[in-house]
C-alpha cells in the first residue's frame, strides 16, 4: 500500500484546511486508517482515525482535536480526509497519514504498517 497525503499549508489561527491520502497498490475500504502530526522536537502523535466494521465506520480522535476536526474516507476513492477547522498555533506539525489492519493500538503509531510522506501544517498566530 502506497500513501500520499496533500493539502497542508499556511493557514491563520481560526482558519481551516482539509488534508487528504491517497491510496494505491491495494485497496484500504477494509483497513483502520489513522493521521498523526510530529511537530519540531516531539514525537509522533495520534490525532483521529476511521475504521469499518460490520456496524459502520467508527471514529476516534485525540482529545485535543475533539469538536474541530473530523476525519472521513471514501472507499470508491481509496481516500482518507482530515477536515481540520478552528486551528490554532499548537496544531502547527508535519501530519502523516497511515494504514493498518485491525482496530489494536489504533493510537499508536507503531502499529502502523504503511505511511504516507507526511504534509506540513503550519498555523500562524
Amino acid at each position: 500500500v502506497q500513501l500520499q497525503a496533500s493539502g497542508g499549508g499556511l493557514v491563520q489561527a481560526g482558519g481551516s484546511l482539509r488534508l487528504s491520502c491517497a491510496a494505491s497498490g491495494r485497496t484500504v475500504s477494509s483497513y483502520a486508517m489513522g493521521w498523526f502530526r510530529q511537530a519540531p522536537g516531539k514525537e509522533r502523535d495520534f490525532v483521529a482515525a476511521v475504521t469499518v466494521n460490520w456496524i459502520g465506520r467508527i471514529t476516534y480522535y485525540a482529545d485535543s482535536v475533539k469538536g474541530r476536526f473530523t476525519i472521513s474516507r471514501d472507499n470508491a476513492k481509496n481516500t482518507v480526509y482530515l477536515q481540520m477547522n478552528s486551528l490554532k498555533p499548537e496544531d502547527t506539525a508535519v501530519y502523516y497519514c497511515a494504514a493498518k489492519n485491525g482496530v489494536e493500538g489504533i493510537r499508536s503509531p507503531s502499529a502502523y504498517s504503511y505511511w504516507g510522506q507526511g504534509t506540513l501544517v503550519t498555523v500562524s498566530s
